[in-house]
């Protein structure tokens, strides 16, 4: 799966984009340079995938539709492969080969945490978990197209569906996603990252060409490249799958590198705009009409150069013939042709935007007005726009020598970028001076009226304009420095340094910021999302069920269940639970109950076992599903029996009472035996403490003494959030590793799956070791929270045992180890 998902997917979704973007140059008149072609070919397949998605009808065939339309591209594009091809072999790649390193290195690059850590995942897992309804979003859209009139609105897939894609939600990366990924075959939860990866890895390509507008070329235009592309910010966007956002900024920078290519196409027929129409539709439905604000200013600067052709004509060169006037009215004509042929591609290209144009309006005003920031605490700083922010994770702030790093790389990046503002208006590159003016223009003005989440967005989507202006220094420096000789040996010298020196401070910010956020990032759990999915596969249809972890991301892998979870954003509507915190069946109506048949857990022995009308269908590695008995009643009354003795026995009464009544008895669960280690006193470090548990920010050992009651196998379980490797030992005796159990929400700790240990009855002593490992390992430098550690008799789990007493006998449960009580 691995190598499907990382590897063998991604260069099946390349070929796709190049395939259309053949396609695209061919239809347009072939003036298209091959670094644009994927990114161009990516916006053609999301015009496709947007169109047949809006048919119920049309979206299964997606997938093949997207195939169909990359071979076309091939079929009529053969010519420019086979002379492209004939080239390399000819010695072609010494000249071109930075030109086809880049992609891969901003690919490898981007997926880096998940491809070092050698198995299937997703990075900074928890951190945005908008993924989650990418997944669910992609999966549906692809089966379903846009109808939405099935929903089953009572459960939380439903909601959130209808909630997001049944209000106009930009779905134009989501559809691309799902129909490449369909055609592989291979699970979204585990193509999600390398999409978004590679769709960063796109955007190579329009930098590049924005590159070599300023003159840089070599190894200078591949470092400038990578740097445009991976800036800091929006690396960090990428590790947390921001989906439309990536998405959204290949298709800007693509926009940009139309407008530098002006004088090949604004000239010439009218389908030599359906390359701009596709790439401005493309982000459109991908990041909503907000895109619009972003496409105007690449408008803006084309819609002058075209007044300009028209008004000025011949007479702006001093033409005085007949002739002129026919000039001008053939240039006005072909001009008009040619806004209304990309008015009617871009119509077409991002139908569904369109067509409920009020509702996306209202998407776009809800994003950009809502008060929610997000996952940012704080609103992100203005510095971060310059490409280097040495931390673990874009919202954090460095401290100490990182900040000050930090802000002397951004003043040297600032100070190139006005030299590089002002080359640029040397090089007489009008066109792209007014680009880069007008995006720094909406950059501004959102985040002068914007909000905080609206800010980020807006300083990730500007922060690749800004390194462009900054390496723009750097070529105003090589071109300083290519001039003849002048003002003696010391000028020389600082001019032919100058260039290298900055360009590696440029770039050198950028990798350090890249790689310590890929040192702090957290890689979701492959063996318990694998579980899950085994689950949907094992019970599908035999839903509802009742999911009570918070875990958003099995939304889409228990999309066969049905699912309801009470902690979601969208929780079932019949159950009022906290968002982000698990289930407590406890606090759930044994009526509301009888609609779930299945109710699925993790198995974690100090949770309660849910009531008595369900026993256990099947157990894993960790979690456990549970049925409901057929015919099974409601409980008169289910109570947790939580607190002090004389509460306790208030609540048995109270329960007995009512069983009397009608006739009825107690049934209580007793929990397994636990053995629990008081990690608050154990042996340890200076690791801090804190309210999530005890932070091991350093390599050392904690050790705490335990007893069990009698000799044999017992189950160490551990809680908490564990990224790097720790070890876990027993008198001495390493018995486990563990790495990677995180359950994405600090608030929640991960149950970790039981480590078997023989013991004999009496004092022993645990071990857990977090060592210095390998520091360039993906995630060693993420979550390491240890919040609980205990042990139960091997094989006991959560499996409470349940009693039947006499409701007239209720006294002697008075006291009892019970989790809860109901009246049956």
């Amino acid at each position: 799966m691995f190598v499907l998902a990382t590897l063998l997917y991604p260069c099946v979704l390349a070929l796709l984009c190049a395939g259309a973007g053949l396609l695209v140059d061919r239809v347009s008149g072939g003036f298209l340079p091959g670094m644009l072609l994927p990114a161009i070919g990516a916006a053609g397949l999301i015009g496709v995938s947007q169109l047949t998605t809006y048919s119920v009808f049309a979206a299964p065939a997606t997938p093949y539709l997207l195939a169909l339309v990359a071979l076309a591209g091939f079929a009529l594009g053969r010519g420019r492969v086979a002379a492209a091809g004939a080239l390399l072999r000819d010695g072609g790649w010494r000249r071109f080969g930075w030109q086809l390193a880049i992609g891969v290195l901003a690919y490898v690059a981007a997926l880096a945490p998940v491809l070092f850590a050698g198995r299937p995942s997703f990075s900074s897992y928890g951190v945005l978990t908008d993924s989650a309804f990418h997944m669910l979003g992609a999966d549906f859209l692809i089966r379903h197209g846009q109808d939405f009139s099935h929903l089953d609105l009572r459960n939380s897939p439903g909601q959130y569906l209808n909630a997001y894609y049944n209000t106009s939600y930009p779905s134009g990366a989501d559809t691309l996603f799902g129909g490449s990924a369909f055609l592989v075959h291979v699970p979204l939860i585990w193509a999600f990252q390398p999409f978004n990866a590679l769709m960063l890895a796109l955007a190579t390509g329009p930098a590049w060409v924005l590159v070599r507008r300023i003159g840089l070329d070599g190894w200078l235009a591949a470092l400038a490249t990578l740097s445009i592309t991976l800036p800091a910010l929006v690396y960090g966007y990428e590790l947390i799958a921001s989906v439309k956002e990536i998405a959204a900024l290949g298709m800007i920078l693509t926009l940009g590198a139309l407008v530098v290519l002006h004088p090949r196409w604004l000239r010439g027929s009218p389908l030599a705009v359906l390359p701009f129409a596709l790439v401005a539709a493309a982000g459109i439905s991908a990041l909503g009409v907000a895109f619009g604000a972003w496409a105007l200013t690449a408008v803006i600067v084309l819609a002058v150069i075209l007044i300009r052709e028209v008004v000025v004509g011949d007479a702006a060169r001093g033409a005085v013939a007949a002739g002129s006037v026919a000039g001008d009215r053939s240039r006005a004509r072909g001009a008009l042709l040619l806004v209304a042929a990309g008015g009617c591609v871009a119509l077409l290209a991002a139908l569904g935007s369109w067509l409920d144009l009020s509702g996306s309006l209202q998407v776009a005003k809800n994003i950009a007005a809502t008060s929610n920031p997000g996952n940012l605490q704080n609103p992100l700083r203005s510095v971060q726009i310059l490409g280097t922010w040495l931390v673990d994770s874009y919202k954090h702030v460095p401290t100490g020598a990182h900040l000050e790093l930090s802000y002397a790389l951004a003043y040297i990046a600032l100070a190139a970028a006005v030299l590089g503002a002002a080359y640029i208006v040397y090089l007489r590159a009008f066109a792209l001076a007014a680009w880069l003016a007008l995006m720094l223009a909406v950059w501004l003005g959102l985040t002068a009226y914007g909000t905080t989440w609206a800010d980020g967005k807006a300083l990730m989507l500007t922060s690749p304009v800004v390194v462009l202006l900054a390496w723009s220094g750097v070529a105003a420096l090589r071109a300083f420095a290519q001039r003849p000789a002048s003002g003696g040996t010391l000028r020389g010298a600082f001019g032919w340094m100058a260039p290298p020196v900055l360009a590696l401070a440029l770039a050198g910010g950028v990798a350090v910021s890249d790689a310590m956020q890929y040192h702090g990032s957290n890689l979701a759990p492959t063996a318990r999302y694998d579980e899950l999915a085994s689950l949907d596969s094992r019970f599908a249809g035999r839903g509802p069920a009742l999911f009570t972890d918070y875990d958003e991301y099995a939304l889409y892998e228990l999309r066969n269940l049905d699912v309801g979870g009470p902690g979601f954003m969208f929780p079932p509507r019949s159950i009022a639970q906290a968002e982000g915190q698990p289930a407590d069946l406890d606090q759930v109506p044994p009526a509301t109950l009888r609609a779930y048949p299945l109710i699925v857990t993790r198995r974690d022995p100090t949770a309660s076992r849910p009531p008595a009308a369900y026993r256990l269908l099947w157990q894993g590695t960790y979690y456990e599903v549970w049925g409901r008995r057929p015919g099974a009643p409601a409980a008169l009354a289910h109570v947790g029996l939580v607190g002090g003795l004389s509460a306790q026995c208030s609540r048995v009464e109270h329960v007995a009472r009512l069983a009397e009544s009608h006739g009825g008895q107690l049934i209580g669960a007793s929990p397994p035996e636990i053995v629990g280690i008081d990690v608050a006193r154990a042996s340890h470090p200076a690791w801090r403490e804190s309210r999530l548990g005890l932070l091991m920010s350093r390599p050392g050992h904690l050790t705490a003494r335990f007893v069990v009651p009698r000799a044999g196998t017992w189950d160490l379980w551990l809680q908490g959030e564990i990224m790097p490797a720790v070890g876990v030992s027993v008198d001495g005796r390493q018995i486990s590793s563990i790495s990677g159990q995180l359950t994405g929400v600090a608030t929640d700790p991960d149950t970790m799956a039981p480590l078997h240990a023989r013991l004999s009855a009496g004092s022993h002593q645990v071990t857990i070791t977090r060592g210095s490992g390998n520091p360039l390992a993906p995630g060693a430098g993420g979550s390491a929270i240890l919040d609980s550690i205990f042990l139960t008799p091997a094989g006991a789990g959560s499996q409470a045992r349940l009693h039947v007493t006499p409701a007239a006998q209720w006294r002697s449960l008075c006291g009892e180890p019970l989790e809860w009580i109901e009246a049956g």
